[in-house]
């Protein structure tokens, strides 16, 4: 029975990959930096179905699809869903926070209180801080507020972020800068809700946790899995969903493990070594493509 990569899990000690079985069987392996990781993906890719649970027709669903999802699934999912505004009668408490991606990318938003850090480690952001605790309502309210006001926005996309990671100051107070001008703007503001509670400045960095200090420059992005394609090489570093491979060659590739939902999983034998036989797009670094080779 095969196993299908459910994409990576954080928790504030580091991060998972968490894989399923046909009968639900769940288990996980930590990302560890330094280590060799390769697959080689079999057959079509399938819906990965709604939280945990498997699509009820295994429908086929395409390689750059992000979702991994077949629409049916994808809106039973958003259905009950904080993050795309289709909840409102959540009675535990929320935090709003700043998080910051690297020079000159912050967003504002808001994950529920019980999560921690969790949320902000998904999102790869390198540093945040929280700006108050309160009732869904009143933490959604608040970062509209500070969405208009301070001119971020409350989504950023993975490619952006993806940009900006590789110009992260090396100085830790350097990184959490921009955070503590947009912190200071945030708090003098009129119109808070009354139910919000304010929280003190307290950036958090990300930078150790993901493994960025000192990683090579990435070259190229996995654009998609196929039949029989092969991803190996050795793991560097990780943020958010993002796993950074060192791949031969001078090569370091970017994986985003949405993008291995829904496919069965081998192990890739030695004599795959380093390196890919699946779409990359390049973003240079490195004399020639990392495209050679491929098509």
């Amino acid at each position: 029975m095969g196993w299908w990569c459910d994409g990576v899990r954080w928790a504030p000690g580091g991060g998972e990959l968490v894989w399923r079985d046909g009968a639900g069987r769940e288990r996980r392996s930590a990302l560890r930096y330094g280590r060799e990781l390769g697959f080689r993906a079999d057959g079509e890719r399938r819906c990965g179905g709604v939280r945990g649970q498997r699509c009820p027709v295994g429908a086929v669903v395409g390689g750059r699809s992000t979702g991994g999802q077949c629409p049916d699934c994808a809106r039973l999912d958003r259905s009950r869903s904080v993050a795309a505004d289709t909840v409102a009668d959540d009675p535990q408490p929320y935090t709003v926070y700043l998080a910051w991606f690297g020079p000159g990318m912050v967003k504002v938003g808001i994950t529920a209180e019980a999560r921690g850090s969790a949320r902000l480690l998904e999102q790869g952001a390198v540093v945040f801080t929280r700006l108050g605790r309160g009732p869904l309502m009143a933490a959604r309210r608040t970062e509209e507020l500070l969405r208009t006001a301070l001119g971020v926005p409350d989504r950023v996309p993975y490619a952006a972020k993806r940009a900006v990671r590789a110009a992260l100051p090396a100085d830790k107070r350097e990184r959490a800068e921009e955070v503590r001008e947009l912190y200071g703007r945030a708090v003098a503001l009129a119109g808070w809700p009354e139910s919000l509670e304010r929280a003190e400045l307290e950036p958090v960095d990300h930078v150790g946790v993901f493994g960025l200090a000192g990683t090579p420059p990435v070259t190229g992005v996995i654009a998609e899995l196929a039949d029989g394609g092969h991803v190996a090489g050795r793991l560097v570093a990780a943020a958010g969903p993002d796993l950074h491979l060192e791949c031969g060659g001078g090569s370091v590739l970017v994986l985003d493990t949405r993008l291995v939902r829904g496919w069965e999983l081998d192990r890739v034998g030695e004599d795959h070594g380093a390196g890919v036989t699946v779409p990359v797009r390049d973003v240079g670094g490195v004399s020639g493509s990392v495209q050679d080779g491929l098509f």
